[in-house]
């Protein structure tokens, strides 16, 4: 078995962007809500999904769940600088107008 190195790695600390404006990208599907915000260039500063925000099986697929996925991601990309957006809505799922409503407040 290998000996742990002395010190170990340090976690990485993201860097804060000064991004005024962005774009929410929001998919939602019949199983899951992803929200994810880029700057204008289309890199990705912040996102998060139902899954990733604690929810499992087919509670993904509520639109609380996408609320708080949008809310997760939208306190993320805040920390960059991100206080507007436009947002893009693609996909059929029951979470759309939820999260468009939640990156509204």
């Amino acid at each position: 078995m290998p000996k742990p190195k002395p010190g170990g790695r340090r976690p990485r600390r993201r860097e804060r962007k000064n991004i005024a404006y962005g774009v929410a990208h929001i998919k939602s599907s019949f199983n899951n809500t992803i929200v994810s915000i880029t700057d204008m260039e289309g890199n990705v500063l912040a996102w998060a999904s139902a899954g990733n925000v604690g929810f499992k099986g087919s509670r993904k697929s509520t639109p609380f769940a996408a609320q708080l996925a949008a809310e997760a991601c939208a306190r993320r990309a805040m920390e960059h600088g991100v206080r507007k957006v436009d947002v893009l809505v693609k996909g059929p799922g029951s979470g759309r107008e939820t999260a468009i409503r939640s990156l509204q407040n």
